[in-house]
């Protein structure tokens, strides 16, 4: 006679007994062994890769009005389409176009490091999602999404790319390919963290270039570059300006959140 279920075996489910149930069955036994919380703070929701309430409320999301060039929200809106902020007047940014999703502070912040810094990597579709929406204008331009390449011994020890996953779950189903192998990081640079915005500057130049055999892909293409985080734009400058230099005619920035300094987002 078959033994019974012993103490403990609730939670376990046999992968072939799985197989064998329809989809809306599996999430749900999934879902009670392991119910859906907060991808932020690990709070109790009502849908999975969601955020809750008090999550959501923390998430200052960037929308228009904002500068067109920067993407840095605008304190007051002035009825005019096409505005550019006086940083952006003051001093180009090399790439033409910056979105992201929100400010980097609160709930945004803790997203991006759970993704990097606590290997949750499932939060890329999530992120990505909402990145989408932000840049949907930048992605219906662009011919190929390019992520922002990590050193060689970096990626070693992370193991994973966070831009790439970002670029990958953003232009999901947008029909807009992304080509990791378009822009190489050639050189070790210090950690941007602390950093004023010269030392940034200077800490990344040469520190990205074109593979030659990649040239002839880029040649005359509206390029997508994607990141994290934009905080001074040094990374994506220099970024940009080695893919322009490869033979992109244009680069445009997709971030999931960027950094609003104090007195900058006012026109």
């Amino acid at each position: 006679m078959p033994a019974g279920p012993r103490s403990g075996d609730a939670a376990v489910i046999h992968p072939r007994r799985i197989a064998g149930l329809p989809g809306l069955a599996v999430r749900g036994l999934v879902g009670l062994v392991y119910p859906p919380s907060c991808i932020a703070c690990g709070a109790a929701t009502a849908v999975p890769h969601a955020l809750c309430a008090g999550c959501w409320s923390g998430m200052r999301f960037i929308e228009r009005p904002y500068c067109e060039r920067l993407g840095i929200p605008f304190s007051v809106d002035l009825g005019s389409p096409g505005l550019l902020s006086p940083a952006a007047l003051a001093d180009p940014p090399v790439y033409q176009r910056a979105r992201a999703v929100a400010r980097y502070d609160a709930t945004a912040r803790r997203l991006v490091q759970r993704l990097k810094y606590e290997d949750r990597l499932d939060l890329a579709g999530a992120l990505g999602a909402m990145m989408t929406r932000a840049g949907a204008e930048l992605m219906a331009e662009a011919d190929v999404a390019v992520p922002v390449p990590l050193w060689r011994w970096r990626l070693w020890r992370r193991r994973f790319n966070q831009a790439a996953l970002l670029a990958r779950a953003s232009t999901r189903g947008r029909g807009v390919p992304v080509a990791p192998e378009l822009l190489a990081r050639v050189r070790r640079t210090r950690q941007q963290v602390g950093l004023s915005r010269a030392a940034r500057a200077e800490n990344l130049q040469g520190a990205f270039r074109v593979p030659e055999a990649a040239r002839p892909r880029l040649h005359g293409k509206r390029v997508l570059l994607v990141d994290d985080v934009l905080t001074t734009g040094a990374t994506a400058n220099a970024a940009a300006r080695a893919l322009l230099r490869g033979g992109a005619a244009a680069v445009d920035v997709l971030v999931f959140a960027r950094v609003v300094s104090d007195g900058r987002d006012v026109v």
